[in-house]
């Protein structure tokens, strides 16, 4: 029973991890795929951003999923880890908040990963 367990727990966590799928109206052409995220992000504020990837499959405003919360990870951190956080979210993660890895997120530019950062340290208690 615990082995099943373990397993749909693993199950869950790959496909809760993916990309979202692309919902836009506009269709993708084959000379428009290698266009980087940042490319279409560019006017997205950072709660934008987060919902166009995957990162809510793990986290929340408030309260701790597969990964911490937004308001915890604001009360842990403040302004002057910006861009280590930003790295974070690029490079992924693991042993901060437990044993879960966080994915790597290389499609996201720095600029993005850091209008990320902003808006998940606003979200402080």
């Amino acid at each position: 029973m615990k082995k099943i367990f373990l397993a749909g727990c693993i199950g869950f966590l790959v496909f809760s991890c993916s990309k979202k799928e692309n919902t836009s109206a506009e269709p993708v052409s084959a000379d428009k795929s290698d266009v980087s995220v940042s490319a279409h992000t560019a006017n997205l504020s950072g709660q934008q951003i987060i919902e166009t990837l995957d990162c809510t499959g793990c986290h929340s405003v408030g309260e701790r999923m597969i990964g911490p919360s937004y308001q915890e990870i604001a009360g842990k951190y403040s302004e002057k880890d910006i861009e280590m956080l930003a790295s974070k979210i690029i490079d992924g993660g693991s042993g901060a908040w437990g044993s879960v890895p966080m994915q790597a997120h290389p499609q996201v530019s720095k600029e993005d990963a850091k209008k990320m950062v902003e808006y998940i340290l606003s979200q402080k208690k």
